[in-house]
């Protein structure tokens, strides 16, 4: 596989309210500081994350590129997921090799709307919908399958995010990731683009497996997508010093470090994690950006990054991350 590297990110500094911002202004600061940290201004590829029914209206990541002033003409994509999957995309079309650079951004206004409801419209419209059951009522079957120490969980993912200048100020710790508005983007790089940077957090390994949508077909108390993407990014191939995982419910904690087979010695979620900020469809690749960061500060010196879509944990994508390539 050809090396690809996070070079830049950024995210926005989060909150539980609509502030007034269009979606293209809340990307604006993010996308101007990963060009200021990459040096880049002009990008092979461009790949984004976005959902039209959190902004109640079709086709808005069109009115979104309006941040990146795309005249003229960009080679763009787009994913109605989370940013972590169009992160995925771009780092395969930088394995095409015709282009070094690839900008990848997410962002989400989950006040805006009643995000259990809009959830449910993720769901089999024939025989999941009409249960009537919401985002939140999928967790409860999840979380009374599993044996875990929620309290502790959220405990530590609060007091975490006392450190974090970006995650939400919650007065106290929650088990259910808090409604937030936010973006992220991030700035990979590959071919000769590589060799002109030093501080750089490699991709060793990327992968996705999605489970059966039918929770009626699962168990609930495992991840087996997860286990999987785990096993083909090459988790377990070394020590993992930080792990960033697309924690929605503080529950889904223990079924992922299980499945992804962390260790005690491992720091989950060092920056707070979804329990401390859950701007929605930008939350995944936060946590790639995240475990980038420790990776490229020094603080690990391998890191894992996990984001996930679909009702109890059903589509799972992995990354490792590390200062080698």
């Amino acid at each position: 596989m050809r090396p690809v590297a996070v070079a830049a990110f950024a995210q926005t500094t989060h909150t539980g309210h609509d502030t007034g911002l269009s979606e293209p202004e809340l990307i604006l600061p993010v996308i101007r500081a990963v060009r200021e940290q990459s040096g880049l201004t002009e990008f092979g590829f461009t790949c984004s994350g976005s959902c039209d029914y959190l902004a109640g209206a079709p086709f808005s990541f069109v009115s979104a590129l309006d941040a990146l002033g795309a005249w003229p003409p960009i080679q763009e994509s787009h994913v109605e997921m989370d940013a972590a999957f169009a992160l995925y995309e771009a780092w395969v079309r930088l394995q095409h090799g015709d282009v070094d650079s690839a900008l990848v951004y997410g962002f989400g206004k989950s006040s805006m709307g009643d995000l259990r409801e809009i959830m449910t419209l993720q769901l089999d419209p024939y025989y999941l919908a009409p249960l009537g059951l919401d985002q939140l009522s999928y967790a409860g079957l999840q979380g009374c399958a599993v044996s875990s120490t929620t309290a502790d969980i959220a405990r530590r993912s609060w007091e975490s995010a006392q450190t974090n200048p970006y995650a939400l100020k919650l007065p106290e710790p929650v088990e259910t990731a808090p409604i937030t508005d936010g973006a992220a983007a991030i700035v990979l790089v590959a071919g000769d683009l590589l060799r002109e940077r030093t501080n750089l957090a490699y991709i060793n390994g990327i992968a996705h497996r999605i489970d059966p949508h039918y929770p009626g077909m699962r168990d609930l108390a495992r991840s087996a997508s997860a286990a999987a993407a785990a096993t083909a990014a090459g988790v377990g191939e070394g020590p993992v010093d930080v792990a960033e995982l697309h924690v929605q419910f503080a529950h889904e904690e223990t079924i992922l470090a299980e499945a992804l087979g962390l260790s005690v010695d491992t720091v989950i979620n060092p920056s707070g994690g979804p329990l401390a900020a859950n701007p929605v469809m930008a939350t995944g690749l936060i946590r790639i950006g995240e475990a980038a960061a420790r990776v490229m500060d020094g603080t690990a010196t391998r890191a894992v990054a996990h984001a996930t879509s679909g009702p109890c944990l059903q589509h799972n994508l992995v990354a490792v991350l590390s200062r080698e390539s």
